[in-house]
């Protein structure tokens, strides 16, 4: 995380009184936390920069996936409805929380969405199990529930289960760019993916990719502000440009890159706000089988969020001796209605950023920033022919970014001389990319954990609650033999 770029306040020592008067400085107490309007605003704008490549990202990953009738969504709708949540969430989490930390789309919540329950339903139906999570969530954070779950889940499973996210959306990032390729079945072969086409990088737009891969790696280590953002703006110019010299038809590879937009101010087409179906997926899927798909969305937030959110705060100097944030309860409450919001929009599910800590290392330290964040979001809304003209490899590098970030942040945080944590863990990881499925990966490792716990006499350390979750994951693993068994199928 960077550094913060003023010193931590004292939860001890006696607070500054507020200018009298000054209405702004009283509600976000900004002088009591040593911060200043300016600081801020300045920390509001650096945040918005950092993670400001969502809006391009989201629509690329929920674009990509199509509903159980072949229906995608539009790329258009898609940036309309991702600045518009990420806008209004954020602006809601800095007034009602306040606190630095800006809500978006979150990155392998959209890929579930997208890969796992669009194309068992319809895409509102998606969508609706979206909201539904939201809605369990801030149901768990007002009966305090939430924090018992969380515990319910060993430290170890948690961060497998955040590596094992980073792993697979950085498998669709090579995907998606061409870098790597499905091989056809006809090729009867046991190796299910080859590097570029038949084993060669061949075309210009897979050398976009990995010329942005490679310039936002050097970015990322020369800790240069927003590298992620300037890697998918300079590789979107260095694309167009290319396909002006050269001009790439647009079915080479299966990809194009678009051309400069007529126009780069245009009005936002909300076409795909409220279009959701709470309960639709259940009848397309079933009961059962609805509800894990509402407990995966959930669950792919629910600690990352945690973790972002006590992350931002340490680093805002903002957290008490117990790791505690001055209005926990209305942040996590805030972080629940970002869940639905994101569902009632079609953004998929938002969630905290741990980009926010952009903007605490240049000052902010309170939810004035995030108005400044959540502006600049809403500002967008016009400007979406720019964020059209980015082609999948000019911003998949940010997924393989976010992988790795995901990855260094977790990895060493697991305890691998335990072997009853280390082999779920080391399953959770590994199913998630080689299953293609985020819920198939928190089902094995949490069966693992409990069966290894029992065999290694440990049974009691088992909390009732990951036994319980544990029986669902057992009842969808062996669904098929179940219906059969009870003359379903």
């Amino acid at each position: 995380m960077p550094t913060s770029a003023t010193p931590a306040v004292d939860a001890q020592q006696p607070s500054p009184t507020p200018p009298t008067g000054n209405v702004l400085d009283r509600y976000f107490r900004i002088s009591e936390r040593g911060s200043s309007v300016s600081r801020e605003l300045r920390g509001g704008l650096a945040t918005f920069f950092a993670m400001a490549y969502i809006i391009v990202l989201n629509p690329i990953i929920l674009g990509a996936g199509h509903d159980k009738y072949g229906h995608q969504l539009d790329n258009g709708q898609l940036v309309t409805a991702t600045a518009l949540m990420a806008g209004l969430t954020t602006v809601l989490m800095g007034a009602i929380g306040n606190v630095p930390i800006a809500c978006a789309a979150g990155l392998g919540i959209n890929a579930v969405v997208s890969l796992q329950l669009a194309p068992k339903m319809t895409w509102p139906d998606a969508m609706g199990m979206v909201v539904l999570a939201g809605l369990v969530l801030m149901v768990l954070v007002a009966s305090g529930l939430r924090q018992r779950v969380m515990d319910a889940i060993p430290n170890g499973l948690r961060r497998a289960i955040a590596i094992g996210i980073g792993l697979f959306i950085s498998l669709i990032g090579l995907v998606d760019s061409g870098f790597v390729s499905r091989n056809p079945d006809a090729a009867h072969t046991t190796v299910p993916l080859s590097l570029g086409q038949g084993g060669q990088l061949q075309g210009w737009p897979v050398l976009v990719f990995a010329a942005g891969l490679l310039l936002t790696f050097v970015l990322l280590v020369r800790k240069t502000p927003g590298a992620i953002l300037i890697g998918i703006v300079v590789m979107t110019f260095t694309a167009i440009v290319i396909n002006s010299l050269v001009k790439i038809p647009d079915a080479e590879w299966g990809l194009s890159v678009p051309s400069w937009p007529d126009k780069i101010v245009d009005t936002p087409d909300f076409g795909l706000v409220g279009k959701v179906s709470l309960f639709g997926g259940f009848h397309e899927v079933g009961w059962l089988t609805g509800c894990l798909f509402v407990f995966t969305v959930l669950l792919s937030g629910f600690f990352d969020a945690m973790g972002t959110i006590i992350g931002v705060g340490e680093e805002a100097g903002l957290t008490d001796e117990n790791g505690q944030l001055p209005n926990m309860g209305k942040i996590l409450m805030m972080d629940g209605v970002a869940v639905a919001a994101g569902g009632v929009g079609s953004a998929s599910a938002n969630t905290c950023f741990v980009e926010s800590t952009a903007g605490v290392g240049e000052g902010a330290r309170t939810g004035l920033a995030n108005l400044m964040t959540g502006g600049l979001f809403l500002l967008a809304l016009v400007f979406t022919p720019l964020a059209k003209i980015v082609p999948s490899q000019a911003a998949t590098p940010a997924l393989l970014v976010v992988g790795f970030l995901i990855m260094a942040s977790n990895v060493k945080e697991i305890d691998w001389s335990d072997f009853t944590i280390a082999i779920p863990a080391f399953l959770t990881i590994v199913s998630m990319p080689f299953t293609y499925s985020i819920t198939n990966g928190i089902g094995i490792g949490v069966l693992a954990f409990i069966a290894l716990r029992v065999a290694d006499k440990r049974a009691r350390e088992i909390p009732w609650l990951l036994n319980a979750v544990g029986v669902c994951f057992l009842i969808y693993f062996l669904l098929d033999p179940i219906e059969r068994a009870l003359g379903v199928k």
